[in-house]
């Protein structure tokens, strides 16, 4: 039997949103996360850590292997998070770190980790000013903690116009994700549009925008 060549593609969206107490600069106990102190600590025990060090079982369930899923899927972390994960689960930040650093080598100098803007904002109901704050800001956070500037970026839900992605560009950034229920029409170069409306869009090849300001 001919093996079937089909891939797939995981990326993990990870974010909290800022939970300290302003006055404090600490997260509160938070009841509803019982038994853990707060919804970060109870999140991080549950996923964040566990992807840091993943255990492959064998036939017989035993532990074949600990491999840090990070290193082997495409990730984006929010900024507020990843600034809680260095000062309260520094082994897990550390690991998210690495799993980045060992992909570029891996991959051509690609890293796994794309950026995000600095808060979950809903980009397209933001100002012009608000988005390129957003996407400054988390693009100078990635790169003080990755060490490398980003190639992608996670827009929060997907959101986006115009006007972000010619925010996106003119900071550098290549590429973003979307659903593809986002995409109307398609065309090859020199072709005749296509029309992808209700996600009929091939998922399994990136396209290029071309944006009013002359960038793609």
């Amino acid at each position: 039997m001919t093996p079937s060549h089909r891939f797939i593609c995981v990326h993990g969206h990870f974010y909290q949103p800022p939970r300290e107490n302003p006055w404090l600069e600490e997260v509160e106990v938070q009841d509803s996360a019982r038994p853990y102190h707060d919804w970060n600590a109870r999140i991080t025990a549950e996923c964040y850590a566990p992807n840091g060090a993943s255990r492959i079982l064998d036939d017989d369930r035993r532990i074949a292997e600990i491999t840090n899923n990070y290193r082997r899927i495409s990730f984006n972390i929010g900024p507020t998070l990843l600034a809680w994960l260095e000062g309260a689960a520094p082994v897990t930040y550390e690991q998210i770190i690495a799993a980045d650093q060992a992909s570029r080598g891996e991959r051509g100098g690609h890293g796994n980790a794309l950026a995000q803007p600095y808060n979950h904002v809903i980009l397209p109901l933001a100002t012009r000013r608000d988005k390129e704050t957003q996407v400054a800001w988390g693009i100078a956070d990635f790169r003080a903690r990755f060490g490398r500037d980003p190639e992608g970026m996670w827009l929060p839900e997907t959101a986006v116009d115009t006007e972000t992605l010619e925010v996106l560009a003119a900071h550098g950034i290549r590429f973003t994700i979307l659903a593809p229920r986002q995409a109307a029409r398609a065309r090859p170069p020199g072709r005749d549009w296509i029309d992808v409306r209700g996600g009929r869009i091939d998922p399994s090849r990136p396209y290029l925008c071309r944006l009013p300001a002359g960038a793609a």
